[in-house]
Formats: structure tokens, sequence, C-alpha cells
């Protein structure tokens, strides 16, 4: 048989190949011909034919059939054949294949040899590929080898150690007496293979970090050598770009951060040499970044030293201004994960991390946004929010719904006034709309409701940007909600904020009504015009037969959501037209929410508990905020329940069940939100019961007489009672309040409480304020369900403003008429 080519004429050749298709074909080729030799046992061409076959496996060929030939190399007593064997068997054979076990026997032969080029060899090929069972059989040569004092073999030796650790953790104490001397060794190899054994040990046993911190001083041997190669002059062997040994320093700095993690002594002992470093290191070449970047990676996870960490955190900032881009985002990245413990020191950066929102590069950008907004505090708000507004006018779609939110978040959390923080929001709306999150629309809409004093100014700046642009959906539900909310204040033209604009009614609607028939419009957009334009019937005098024309025709609309809305409002204008001033009053002022959602009603033995009173409605004025929790107390006792208390607009339930599904729109219990975030409180079941086209409860007093439930400083209370015809169990109340003073009482709040074995609900008021000289009454109706048929029992509480005083009192009521409850 003739000679096969050399590995080179090979190489040669399959360079000449024009197309893959001829490439494969010499490839495919050539491979028929190593089997055939293969076969024949060919051991003078056994060598040449492996090193080919390697070369195909690097172009990405099928080699595996060379695997026992890799073998039959390693057994051979040469040493081009042992090279060439142990290579194939590094790069053809891993511990998932069973055929590498027979190799075991060859390598420990090989680690005992008396050439140390092969006991190198095989010292590589263990660390390699060695299986854990493997390493269990090998491990005691290779910890004979640790200890020799061949400095080729002990750096070999200490990487296979590694590799045997990782495979079997156990053995790791085996190694330990010989990394005693180790970091004694004066060859930088091996003190470089050391540490990473040492690396590898620490971090993988608490047991061997403690006895390395204690029983070894492991740091004082580190501290020295680390300073020898800072203080070293030119060595020619470990220059690189004028540093010594660049990647010893940097294992050490790295063995350093673990040995002084959590740990004071030692992170005391290293605390000068680390100064050393950052302060003595060339950052003139990448090579003087890399071991910086590393000294403040361990001066940061150590306990270091104040001024130490401030020495850190100014490497970073100078990183900043270099012209690498992958050295200015390691900085950004480093700078945000010490920004919450160095948060002073990091704020002296802030010009330099602002610019980086200039940069071209996508990555340093969005590190270089995601650490401004963590550098956003009380005192730097309206500066770094100018750069982030301007940012987010700049910036890439793909950047607008982060930085939008990191916007709302920053504002709602340290905004200097709520002007302010109104105008900011405005600001993101206008500027990207679009992205905001789903929750922006409510929060800012209760922010607005909550900013009494503001509420004139706001509808006002949302009507002019109304006026501008309806591109953008989120601008245009809050601006239909505040003027559907306010329309009358944007009308009379008051606005102490900025000078007032002067508009008509007409041009209200002429507004919203455009916003209905725009093709920019999305449905839950028109359903806030919708309401808009129905609140605007109650604030606004002489439009009101154009927004019924308006309600008309939306009635037959081709989108079903708003045709219902329409038919629903079109009910409140023919049939419940006296309900439609209170149900279309003017939102109260509204508490955040908690995380967890509103308020749950939990049925506990029958009876109705409300969890946790997180989420309420309390009236139009400010109020204490323990006012509610006050009527908990009313009665004094365990046998108290709370007050189901229900604000406007929440659900009223009337003759018929279409009103049930229009006041069921008007909570929000649909697709299509009406133009407010409300709290939806869930109802006792007996509200609920038998509800079809009979009456809720008899028209005329079923013999139950009247009664004088509160009569003190001018204030009278009535009570006037009738039956439920739906369940006989249920008495509605109807409060009359009356005022037979000269001055009006206003912030009026009337409160109640019953024993456990009823259960309660007060509707709302039919107004906050009391006329004075009994020229009109306030009316709320109560509905007690009483099963048991016992005594009435209830205690009031009367929460009023008279001639500039606040004024509340405690009452309670025992002589119900019989009628009212047996």
């Amino acid at each position: 048989m003739p000679a096969p080519i050399r590995l080179r004429e090979l190489i040669r050749t399959i360079r000449t190949a024009r197309t893959q298709a001829e490439e494969r074909e010499m490839i495919q080729k050539e491979c028929a011909a190593i089997r055939s030799s293969f076969r024949e046992e060919d051991n003078t061409y056994r060598c040449r034919n492996v090193a080919k076959l390697l070369y195909m496996h690097m172009l990405g060929y099928p080699a595996h059939f060379g695997q026992l030939e890799c073998l039959k190399l390693i057994a051979s007593q040469k040493f081009t054949d042992k090279r060439i064997g142990y290579l194939g068997a590094m790069l053809l054979l891993d511990e998932r294949q069973d055929v590498h076990l027979l190799m075991t026997n060859c390598i420990k032969n090989d680690l005992n040899h008396s050439t140390q080029f092969v006991q190198g060899l095989a010292l590589c090929t263990l660390g390699c590929m060695g299986s854990s069972e493997m390493c269990r059989d090998l491990a005691g040569e290779v910890e004979k080898l640790l200890k020799t004092s061949n400095s080729y073999l002990r750096k070999k030796a200490a990487l296979s150690a590694v590799h045997v650790i990782r495979k079997v953790p156990e053995l790791m104490e085996m190694f330990l007496p010989a990394t005693k001397n180790l970091l004694n060794e004066k060859n930088h190899g091996v003190l470089h293979t050391s540490v990473v054994l040492l690396t590898e040990m620490c971090e993988r046993s608490p047991d061997m970090l403690a006895h390395f911190r204690k029983n070894e001083k492991l740091v004082p041997q580190l501290v020295r050598i680390l300073k020898n190669l800072i203080m070293s002059g030119y060595s020619p062997e470990h220059d690189v770009s004028g540093i010594s040994d660049p990647f010893l320093q940097v294992r050490i700095l790295r063995l350093l951060r673990i040995l002084g993690r959590n740990d004071d002594d030692s992170s005391e002992a290293m605390n000068d040499i680390l100064a050393q470093v950052a302060t003595n290191t060339e950052t003139s070449k990448n090579v003087g970044n890399a071991i910086l970047y590393e000294t403040v990676l361990t001066i940061m996870d150590i306990k270091s030293e104040s001024g130490l960490r401030v020495l850190a955190i100014n490497i970073l900032g100078r990183f900043l201004l270099n012209n690498d881009k992958n050295i200015r985002y390691v900085a950004l990245t480093s700078l945000l994960k010490t920004v919450q413990t160095d948060h002073n020191a990091v704020q002296r950066h802030r010009s330099t991390i602002v610019d980086c929102l200039k940069d071209l590069d996508v990555s340093i950008k969005r590190r270089a946004m995601e650490l401004s907004f963590a550098l956003v505090n009380g005192n730097n708000i309206r500066g770094m929010m100018k750069e982030l507004l301007y940012f987010l006018d700049s910036c890439d779609p793909e950047f607008k719904a982060d930085c939008a939110s990191g916007v709302f978040h920053a504002a709602e959390k340290y905004a200097p006034s709520k002007r302010w923080h109104i105008d900011t929001i405005m600001r993101v709306l206008t500027t990207a709309g679009s992205y905001v999150r789903d929750d922006a629309v409510p929060n800012l809409i209760q922010l607005i409701t909550n900013s009494v004093e503001m509420h004139g100014y706001t509808v006002q700046r949302l009507y002019k940007a109304l006026i501008d642009d309806i591109s953008q959906q989120p601008l245009i539900q809050v601006s239909s909600w505040c003027i559907g909310e306010y329309g009358d204040l944007l009308v009379s033209g008051k606005c102490e904020e900025e000078e007032p604009i002067q508009v008509t009614e007409d041009e209200v609607l002429d507004v919203l009504e455009g916003i209905l028939v725009s093709n920019l419009s999305s449905t839950v957009t028109r359903g806030y015009s919708l309401t808009a334009i129905m609140k605007l019937s109650t604030r606004f005098a002489s439009t009101v037969n154009r927004i019924k024309k308006v309600v008309l025709v939306y009635g037959s609309s081709i989108d079903v959501e708003l045709q219902q809305r329409a038919v629903e409002y079109n009910a409140l204008f023919k049939k419940y037209d006296h309900m439609r001033p209170a149900l279309l009053e003017r939102m109260p002022i509204m508490e955040k929410t908690s995380t967890n959602g509103p308020t749950e009603i939990v049925q506990t033995n029958g009876e109705t508990e409300p969890s946790i009173l997180e989420t309420k409605h309390v009236p139009n004025v400010p109020q204490p905020a323990n006012q509610a929790n006050d009527l908990l107390d009313l009665l004094g006792g365990n046998d108290v329940i709370s007050v189901i208390q229900t604000a406007p607009p929440t659900k009223l339930v009337s003759a018929g069940g279409e009103l049930l599904d229009l006041l069921g729109d008007l909570s929000l219990s649909g697709s299509v939100p009406a133009p407010g975030p409300q709290v939806s409180i869930s109802q006792p079941p007996f509200l609920l019961d038998g509800l079809a086209s009979q009456p809720l409860f008899n028209d005329v007093a079923a013999g139950i007489p009247p009664m004088i439930a509160y009569n003190k400083n001018g204030l009278k209370i009535d009570f006037t009672f009738e039956r439920s015809n739906t369940n006989p169990n249920i008495a509605v109340i109807t409060m009359h309040a009356s005022n037979s003073t000269e001055a009006e009482m206003t912030e009026f709040v009337f409160q109640a409480a019953v024993p456990k074995t009823f259960q309660l609900q007060l509707l709302s008021p039919s107004s906050n304020i009391v006329p004075a000289l009994n020229a009109g009454t306030v009316t709320q109706i109560i509905k007690v369900l009483n099963p048991q048929k016992q005594q009435l029992r209830m205690r009031v509480k009367l929460t009023y403003t008279h001639k500039g005083s606040s004024l509340q009192d405690l009452a309670e009521v025992n002589n119900f008429p019989p009628q009212s409850w047996q």
C-alpha cells in the first residue's frame, strides 16, 4: 500500500477546493484511505493518519472512528506517538464515552514516567477530560507530582488538581498539605496555577476558607507576592505592556476578594496593598484597566475603609471618560451595583453618567439610564428629571417604555410639589404617551383628584394639550376624565396658577366629540370621552340638550361597549333623571390602594366583615385619615360590625334590572373604563337578592312612624322607614338632616354602626352641605338586614363644620319603632 500523504499536503489540497462539495469529496476520499490503513493495523503511519483525522475534526467532519487509534498511540513508547494520541484523546473523547476508561492505566503509567514531558502530557489530558472515576483513581499520583520540586510538573499538577476537585469535591483535603509551600515558589507559572487551586478550594468549601484565613495566614503571603509584582522592575519574561505579570495580579486580587469577604481582619490586612495597586497601576493600556477593574471589585466586596471605596468609585468615574466602549459599559455596570451602598460617592460623577445618555451605543445608553434613575433623590430631582425628559424626547422607541416608567416612579417618590409632579407626568404623556404602562392613567387621575387646589390649573393644561395632539391615547384619556370632572372650572376661567383661557361650553363639547369620531381613538378612549360628555350634563347649564343628542346617537353605535354605555346614559336622562346629579357628582378624594388590591369582604359564620380597610372612599372634602377607623369603635365592644359604606358613585340599587346594568357599568365592572379609577367594594348578598322588575322597597311607609334620632346644636336627624318588598328582613331607613341655625353646616358626614347580628349599608348622601334655616335637608339611605328580628340598636357619628369650627358628636339610638325591626 502506498504511503499516505502528509498532513501538510492534505491541508494544501483542501484549501484548493473551490466549493463545499469539492472539499467534502476530498475529505471523504481521505477518510476512506485512513479507514483502510486502520483496518490493516498499519503502525508506521498511524500517527500521521490520526493527525490528519484531527484536522478534519477541526473542520467539522466526523472523526469518531479514530478514537481507538488514539488509545493505541498513547500506549506507544514513542513520544511523538504519545503526543498525538493524547491530543486526539482530548479532542475526540469525553467522559460520556466508556472508551476513555480504557486509557486510565496508560495515564497512570505515564504519570510515573521518567520523562517530565510524558508526565506533562498525562497531566494535561487528565485535567482536560478526566471523569470522576478516573480522577478518583489518579488523584494520588497528581498529589505526589504537586509536591515535586520540578516547577514544570507542579504547575500542570496544580491545574489537574483543580479538575479533580471540581469532579470529586470530597478529595479536596488530599491536596491540603501540598498547598502549604506552593506560594513560596518563585516560578510565576507555579504561582499562577497555585492561586487558581487555592481559589477553587476556598470557593467550594467554607471550612477550607476559614482554614486558609486563620491557620495558613494566606492573606499576608498574597499581599507579599502582589507587592513584589508592583514594586519589581522591568522583567522581560513577565512584562505585558509595561506591567509585570498582569494575569497573576488579577488572579491574586480575585483570591483576596474571596478571603476578605465578610472578614474584618483579612480586609484590614489587604487595605494598604489595594490602595497601592489602585494608585500605582498605569491606566493608559488595557492591561492596567483590567487590573484596576479587579481591584475595584475587590474593594467593593470586602469590608474596606470608606476612603478606599471612594478611591474605587473614582477609578470607575475615570473609566467613564475612556474611549473604549467596553470599559465605559463595565464602569456603568459596576457603579449601578454600588450606588445603593456608596450613593454620595457615585453622585460626584453624576454629570459624567448623564453624558453617557448621549452615547451612540445602546448598551451604554441603557446602563446610563438605569444608573441615572438610581441617582435621583430629593435634592437633584429637578435637574435629573430635566435631563431624563430630554433623553425621553430623543431616545429610540425601545427605551421609551422603561424611561417613562422610571420617570413616573421617581416623580411619585421625590416630587417637590404637586404642580411639578403633574407637569412632569403630563410631559411624559405628551412625549411618550403610547409607551407608558397601563397603570399610568389611573395613577395620574388619582394624583389629580387628590390635588384639590390644582384642579383648575390641571384641566386647563390638559385641555390645551388635547387641542394640540390627539394621537397619544393615555393623554386623551386623562384629559377627557379631567374635563368631565372639572369642566365647570375650565369654562369659568378661574386659574390662579397661570393665565386663564376663555373657553365656551360648546368648544369643550366640540373637542370631546372630535375624539369620539377620530380614527386615532381607541374604544377605551371613546368610552372616556362619552362618559366625560355625560358628566358635563351636570356641570354645564346651556348644553344639556346637545349632550342628550350625542348620547342618543351613540346608542346605536357599531361598537357594543360604546353602545351599551350610551344606552345606559340615555336611560339616566329618561327614567332616572332625578338620580343623575348624585350619580355624576365629582369624584371624592381617593387613597392609594395597596398592592393586594381592593378591600376584601370575608364571610365569617354568615356575617360580613371587611378584612382590611385599606381602600375607602371619603366625601369630597379632606378628612382626617383615622376617621373611618374611628367608626369601628363606636359601640366599644366585640359585637360591632363595620359599616359597608357606598360612596358616590358606586353601586346603587333601585327599581328595574336595567338600572342594575347601568350602575354596574358606572362602577367600572367592564372592559371599557369610566373616566376615573374606582374601587368596587363587594356588597353583602342580601342587597342583591330577588332583583327582578319589582321595586326594592315600598313607595309608602307601611305604617311605621318616623322618629327623631338626634337633635342638638341646631342639627336635627330624622329617620323614616320603609320595608323591602324583596326581603322582609331588610329595613330601609332614610336619614333626613336639617339645620335650624343661621349658618350652613359644611363637610357634613353621617356614619353609623350596628351590632354583629345585623348587617348595615350606607348609600351615598345627597349632599355634604346642610342648608341654614331649614331651607333644605340632606338625605341618606341606610339599609339594615335583621334576620333574627332582634331589637335594633345603632350608634351614629356626626362630623361637620359650622361657623369655621370642626364639630364631631356621637349618639346612641335605641328607641326604634317596633314595626321597624319586628
